[in-house]
Order: C-alpha cells, then sequence, then structure tokens
C-alpha cells in the first residue's frame, strides 16, 4: 500500500466533509490499488473513478465514502450490495458489516473479486451472480442496501427486501448528466426519501444476464 498517497487521499476525504471515523478508517484500510487494473495503478490513491472490465467503473473514492457514511452501517448488520464491480465498495463494507451480500451481472467480475477478497482476507462477503434489480430476496430482508450503478426508477424489489429500519442508499436518474444518489429510510409508516448529492454512474441494466463473460 502507497502509504502517503492513501493519508492524502483521506485528508482530502475529511475536508470534502467526510466525518465518520469509521468510514475513512475501512477506506484507509482497504488498498485500492488492488482493485484497478495495473495500467491504473499509479491513479489508484487518486480522489477519480477508473475504468474496469465490461464496461463498469471502480467509484471515486468521495462517493465511496459519502454513501457508505449515508448507510450508517452497524457491526451487526446484515447489507445487500448491488453491483460488485471491482469488490471494492464491498471490501469497505465487509470492514463495518456483519456480513456483506453482494450481486453482480458480469460472472468474470464476481469471480476475480471473490479472489481477490479472500486474497486480502476479508471473508465476511457472499458473491452471487444475478439481475440486480431483482435484489437477493433468499437472504431478506436486509439491514442496509446500496446500489453501485444509476436505476431508472426507484428499485422496487430491493425496497420490499429492506427491513424496518433500513436504509437504501441508490443512484437514481435515466440521464447520467442529471443522476442523484437518494436515500430511502424505510419505517412502519412509509418511506422517507432525501437527496444527497449528484453522481454519474454507470445503468442497472435489469433482464437476461449477458452470455459474453459467463465463463
Amino acid at each position: 500500500m502507497n502509504a502517503p498517497a492513501m493519508q492524502r487521499l483521506i485528508a482530502e476525504l475529511r475536508q470534502s466533509g467526510i466525518s465518520d471515523e469509521r468510514v475513512l478508517a475501512a477506506i484507509a484500510a482497504v488498498d485500492r490499488e488492488r482493485f484497478v487494473t495495473p495500467a491504473f495503478a499509479e491513479r489508484a490513491w487518486e480522489n477519480t473513478a477508473l475504468p474496469i472490465a465490461f464496461g463498469q467503473t471502480i467509484s471515486q473514492p468521495l462517493v465511496v465514502a459519502a454513501m457508505t457514511e449515508a448507510l450508517n452501517v452497524g457491526p451487526r448488520m446484515k447489507v445487500l450490495e448491488i453491483g460488485t464491480g471491482s469488490g471494492y465498495q464491498a471490501a469497505v463494507l465487509a470492514k463495518l458489516a456483519r456480513r456483506v451480500y453482494s450481486v453482480e451481472r458480469f460472472k468474470p467480475l464476481s469471480r476475480e473479486a471473490e479472489k481477490l477478497l479472500i486474497n486480502l482476507g476479508i471473508y465476511n462477503v457472499v458473491f452471487d451472480v444475478g439481475d440486480g434489480t431483482k435484489g437477493w430476496a433468499g437472504q431478506a430482508p436486509f439491514d442496509r442496501i446500496i446500489v453501485t450503478a444509476a436505476a431508472e426508477e426507484r428499485p422496487q424489489a430491493l425496497i420490499d427486501q429492506l427491513a424496518v429500519g433500513g436504509i437504501l442508499i441508490v443512484p437514481v436518474g435515466r440521464d447520467p448528466t442529471a443522476q442523484v444518489v437518494e436515500r430511502i429510510v424505510k419505517s412502519e409508516s412509509g418511506l422517507q426519501r432525501d437527496t444527497l448529492m449528484p453522481v454519474r454512474f454507470v445503468p442497472l441494466v435489469a433482464g437476461a444476464l449477458p452470455v459474453l463473460g459467463q465463463g
């Protein structure tokens, strides 16, 4: 791990308003270099999104930190992540939660992330390949759900799989230039929605899984 670069990033996140020390500690503890392609290793600790395989991205650290902070994860919680990607967000969540369930459309991404997390000694993440818009009904309800791709509208299946008192963090918006992260809190009396920040995510795709990359 490039400790000086990591410390610079943590300082930048603090200056940008991230104040949850548990979140900052989790980001400091996960070596982002291991989650990017070798071509981008030198930029791993920059506060920027970077490309990974299958047209996906590893999110900007500030977005990861802000969404994780808004999720307000406790150490006994069960968290569902939609969009495993490189596994970076799952690794950060694994430092905060009891167990993380992560769903990815692309089988090779899921397999690589699983292998990497085991290599890093992170064993409390369970992986599945599937249509993320459907969540993971067999493991519901979840205390927290985070979506790392932009939904055209609020995904009802995920809201249904959220426990009462639970929080869902999801980027919403058809137009990539007008996406926002929403926080949805589920209570006995209904849903409370807040808009947190503008973002730009790859789209959350529903329907049949791609044949490409299912080996």
